[in-house]
C-alpha cells in the first residue's frame, strides 16, 4: 500500500513538472518571446554549439559577426530535426570586437506552427527588444531552406561535435 502511494505521489509531482516547464514555454509572439529571453530565461546564460563558439564572422543579411545562442532544448538535440522549444539566439554585430550590437534574431522550434518551414518561428528585433519581423518571413524562410536538410539550421553541423 505503501509502494502505491508513493509511486502516486511520484506520478503526480511528474504532472505537475511537466505542466509547470510547458507553462513556462512562450508563445509564438513576439513581445512575449522577448520577455521570455531576457526575464524568464536569460539567452546568454545559454550555451554554444561546440562548432560554433563565441564571435563568429558572419554575413548578409545579419551582419559581419554574430554570436549564437542555444537552449538546452537545441544543444540536446544530435541531429536535425531539432526537438521542439528549441530557441536559437543570434546577436548581430557590426564589429569584429561585439560592441556594434545591430540586432537580435531568433529561430523558434513549436509545433504545428508552420509545417512547410519545419515549424520555426521567426523574429527579428532592434537592439532594444523592438520586433521589426517576426513569424514566418519569406526572406528568412528562403535563405534557411538552403539548409532544410540541417532543418534549417544554418550554423551548426550536426555530428561535428562527435567527431
Amino acid at each position: 500500500m505503501k509502494k502505491r502511494w508513493m509511486l502516486a505521489a511520484v506520478v503526480v509531482w511528474m504532472i505537475i513538472g511537466v505542466g509547470v516547464v510547458n507553462a513556462m514555454k512562450p508563445e509564438p509572439d513576439p513581445d512575449k518571446l522577448w520577455r521570455y529571453i531576457t526575464e524568464v530565461s536569460a539567452y546568454d546564460s545559454w550555451g554554444f554549439w561546440g562548432d560554433h563558439v563565441g564571435l563568429q564572422a558572419g554575413g548578409a543579411p545579419h551582419g559581419p559577426f554574430h554570436k549564437v545562442f542555444v537552449n538546452k532544448l537545441g544543444l540536446d538535440s544530435k541531429k536535425p530535426p531539432v526537438r521542439y522549444g528549441t530557441l536559437i539566439v543570434k546577436e548581430n554585430y557590426g564589429d569584429e570586437m561585439g560592441r556594434d550590437l545591430k540586432a537580435v534574431t531568433i529561430m523558434y522550434k513549436v509545433k504545428g506552427y508552420n509545417p512547410e518551414a519545419g515549424d520555426w518561428f521567426w523574429v527579428k528585433y532592434s537592439p532594444e527588444g523592438k520586433a521589426e519581423k517576426f513569424g514566418r518571413p519569406q526572406g528568412c524562410i528562403d535563405c534557411h531552406a538552403s539548409m532544410v536538410d540541417q532543418d534549417y539550421i544554418m550554423v551548426h553541423g550536426f555530428g561535428a561535435e562527435e567527431e
